[in-house]
């Protein structure tokens, strides 16, 4: 089995569970679920979805950096909202962050989530 590497930046916010911001197996990388924290204070960016959303990639960005790639580099992203009418602008910010080909990508309504975000993003990078 290949070598597991334990991904770590203090540019995204810092687990809050039993779990690393991302493991590198050979040359994929698997993202854990970011939620809207600042990673300078841990507090929640904002109420305000499009803010949260924002936050999301910003912290995604930093651990695709850290893992020696970027957000072009994942092939599959999971969305997750605990309002889906909010899809149309998610679509509209990661068009600002992707561009085609993009990422498989799923986008599942729950019902709550982590420190109360509206928004919890995870993937999986291939680099």
């Amino acid at each position: 089995m290949a070598e597991k590497i334990i991904i770590a930046t203090d540019k995204a916010p810092q687990a809050i569970g039993t779990y690393s911001q991302a493991v590198k197996v050979g040359s994929t990388v698997y993202l854990s679920g970011q939620i809207p924290l600042d990673p300078a204070t841990m507090q929640m960016v904002s109420d305000e979805f499009s803010a949260q959303v924002v936050q999301v990639f910003d912290n995604l960005t930093a651990v695709c950096e850290a893992a020696g790639g970027s957000l072009s580099d994942i092939v599959k992203l999971n969305i997750f909202m605990t309002d889906l009418s909010n899809f149309a602008t998610v679509n509209e910010i990661m068009e600002r962050y992707f561009s085609q080909p993009y990422p498989a990508r799923a986008a599942i309504g729950v019902k709550q989530l982590p420190k109360g975000s509206l928004v919890e993003m995870d993937g999986v990078m291939e680099i």
